[in-house]
């Protein structure tokens, strides 16, 4: 199974441009549901990727060598980037971040449209559970961070645009490719399997399915199921990318069916946190 979202990467640069160009003086400072940001703080975040991508991948330069021992080590390491990067940008006016992410935007999905998908990428999907992984799932890592942040940017100013078929998605299927990592210390009988369904018609149905002692993922309804999760895409996207935890969902998540193996879908993770 390959998620291609080589060709969405301009179309969701260009959506952010249009977006960016129509906020107010005022909608730069509002609140992001990323608590410590604001939404000029996210737009500079995007700005970061772009940069981060180019210079590292494109152009093999690495200011910094960090000691990587962990998973908890990386995330550390990328938390304390992103916070000097944002910091920094303070300085930036908005008017020259949209300028920097008309340059900057198109040479990243260029960088990407010129690899072989079936390459191994420089890094793993690590949230994913591997440890080396094809470029074609890296760069659909890459755009549900793109889908993500602009996501951020629009409920904070109230401006819709993404939560559409096209492009909520291949991020929500990029997404449930974290799952079978999630459930790796839960033991189940053979042929155990959990539906997670996103409701609407931009979502879709999932198997976790217990195969020869391992999880798999599957989108082939199996004869049974033993539990299953329904969660709508608004609440979708913030769960699993830690915007908000489970327990602050309320009733706007049904679990039928084993109430354990559904509470441990709602655990899933798919962002470095």
């Amino acid at each position: 199974m390959i998620i291609d979202t080589v060709d969405l990467l301009p179309k969701l640069d260009k959506k952010l441009i249009e977006l960016l160009e129509s906020l107010s003086p005022e909608d730069w400072h509002r609140q992001s549901v990323a608590k410590l940001w604001k939404v000029k703080d996210v737009v500079a975040h995007l700005l970061d990727i772009n940069i981060r991508v180019l210079s590292t991948l494109r152009d093999d330069h690495s200011g910094e060598n960090p000691t990587i021992n962990s998973y908890q080590d990386l995330v550390d390491y990328l938390n304390e980037l992103n916070a000097d990067w944002v910091k920094a940008m303070k300085r930036v006016s908005p008017t020259f971040l949209i300028e920097l992410h008309k340059i900057t935007g198109p040479l990243f999905c260029e960088y990407y449209k010129s690899l072989n998908p079936q390459d191994e990428a420089r890094f793993s999907v690590a949230w994913a559970g591997e440890q080396v992984s094809k470029n074609w799932k890296h760069i659909a890592r890459e755009y549900t961070e793109k889908w993500l942040h602009q996501q951020q940017i629009r409920e904070a100013v109230n401006k819709p645009g993404l939560m559409t078929k096209e492009f909520f998605y291949p991020f929500i299927d990029t997404f449930m490719l974290g799952l079978p990592h999630t459930f790796r210390d839960i033991i189940a009988s053979e042929g155990t399997a959990i539906q997670v369904t996103i409701t609407t018609d931009i979502g879709c149905s999932w198997f976790l399915i217990r195969k020869n002692e391992s999880w798999v993922l599957e989108k082939i309804a199996p004869a049974k199921v033993d539990s299953t999760v329904q969660i709508s895409p608004d609440i979708a996207w913030k769960l699993f990318s830690k915007s908000i935890r489970p327990e602050a969902v309320g009733n706007d998540i049904i679990i039928t069916g084993n109430q354990n193996l559904g509470n441990a879908v709602l655990s899933m993770v798919s962002v470095m946190a």
